[in-house]
């Protein structure tokens, strides 16, 4: 009773902070955390340091990158790529957004490409709801497919918190074929989903008003023709042979110095800390080569969102880990014994905590914690790393609300019944295909 009681408060406070947003779900997870210790006795738990500076590291550098200009010339290249295909925008706008997802570490970079998409789908006459909702839904499922991401970097903390000394090639072998071929899966459908725009009843009916034809049929302000300064591409190499250096640190830890342990046994130190160092490095460099005004990377959206995530993570993990570790004996015997028997169990319990907290990252601090300890396999865990998103299930998530915003057409909307919106299939479509993926891959490769 008293387990099944303290579960109420852990889901109470992770439903009742969502509504309040990443800082908010931080912050009342400090109730959660005030009634486990003083009410039911419960030694608090430990917060994941480690794990958060990581994060924080990550944020640093990838704030650096989006003031310095970085980003924009990757948004850049990605336009021109789209409007060179524009035939095939349905299949190469996903695939461009995961990709993009995959080089920044966040899904927050779509935005911006939101508006690109619809205009080269208008100009075809192709149904902009057919490549957009899929290229929400790819920016976000890639997040688990970068090595500069809260989520990936948690992932390899957790791991090696647990003594499981994966590189990040590792996961990344796994994670990248898994997200990327959900992703490619969804757009497939895709191709065909919804009716053509000249015998969509709804559509024609609202282009007959001259004012509103102009509307869905405006251009879109383009980055194609603009010249960007040199800075902006000194910018972006500089992140991308970081990103380079970690990965090699991480598959060739022979790299690595090595300092006594405790028992005076020479180790190599974790990648965790490497990453940290190469990420505040990476970030120096811009700021020092690209003359970054640093007071600026505090305003960035980049940044501030990665913080919204730290302080999210915060306080989600150490609340959880204070319950969990309260029941761990029950647990390893109960939970330890189902997601063993019936691994796809945990793929469950990692998509509907993501929906339940809006966030990979926070999910991946409650459930990959909880499944190491009672026993998990790694490799299991891996195989279903695309499960860790799940927040497109409700349309409530800023980017699918975006998305919706950016499509002057209507045909991107929120169905009568609230679940037949249109990112609902090509979700469903890239997580279960990219479930199957990883767990090939996950076999294959870890």
């Amino acid at each position: 009773m008293e387990m099944l009681l303290g579960l109420v408060v852990l889901l109470a406070c992770l439903i009742f902070g969502v509504r309040h947003g990443g800082i908010g779900l931080a912050v009342i997870s400090g109730i959660g955390l005030i009634i486990f210790t003083f009410v039911f006795h419960y030694k608090p738990g430990s917060p994941p340091i480690s794990v958060m500076l990581t994060i924080l590291a990550v944020v640093t550098c990838a704030g650096f990158l989006q003031t310095s200009g970085g980003l924009t010339v990757m948004l850049k290249y990605a336009e021109k790529f789209l409007r060179d295909n524009p035939k095939h925008v349905t299949i190469f706008a996903p695939l461009t957004t995961w990709f993009l997802t995959v080089l920044c570490g966040t899904g927050h970079v779509v935005y911006t490409m939101f508006p690109i998409i619809y205009d080269i789908a208008i100009k075809q006459n192709i149904r902009p709801e057919r490549p957009m909702a899929v290229a929400s839904v790819a920016s976000q499922m890639a997040i688990c497919a970068s090595p500069v991401s809260v989520a990936v970097v948690s992932i390899l903390a957790f791991f090696a918190q647990h003594d499981y000394n994966y590189s990040v090639l590792q996961i990344l072998a796994v994670s990248i074929p898994a997200t990327g071929f959900g992703v490619f899966c969804a757009a497939l459908w895709s191709q065909y989903r919804g009716k053509e725009l000249e015998k969509d009843e709804r559509f024609q009916e609202f282009i007959k008003d001259p004012e509103n034809y102009n509307y869905v049929y405006g251009d879109s302000e383009s980055l194609v023709d603009k010249e960007l300064p040199k800075s902006y591409y000194h910018a972006m190499y500089i992140f991308f042979v970081g990103i380079l250096v970690i990965a090699c640190l991480g598959n060739f830890q022979t790299l690595l110095p090595q300092f006594p342990d405790a028992k005076g046994v020479m180790k190599a130190i974790s990648m965790t800390d490497v990453i940290q160092m190469v990420m505040l490095f990476v970030a120096a460099m811009i700021l020092i080569v690209c003359k970054v005004k640093a007071k600026d990377v505090g305003n960035s959206q980049v940044f501030r969102s990665g913080i919204v995530a730290l302080v999210s993570v915060y306080g989600v993990a150490w609340m959880a880990s204070t319950y969990f570790n309260a029941h761990m004996t029950f647990l390893k015997a109960g939970l330890g014994a189902a997601v063993t028997a019936y691994p796809w169990a945990y793929a469950i319990i990692a998509f509907l905590t993501s929906k339940l907290v809006n966030s990979q990252a926070a999910a991946i601090a409650i459930v990959v914690p909880l499944a190491l300890s009672v026993g998990m396999d790694p490799v299991m865990i891996m195989s279903f790393i695309s499960a860790c998103y799940g927040y497109f299930f409700l349309p409530t998530y800023p980017s699918d609300l975006a998305c919706i915003g950016f499509d002057r057409s209507g045909t991107t909307r929120i169905g009568k019944y609230i679940l037949n919106h249109s990112f609902m299939i090509p979700g469903l479509i890239g997580v279960a295909t990219g479930c199957c993926m990883g767990f090939v891959m996950a076999h294959i490769v870890m």
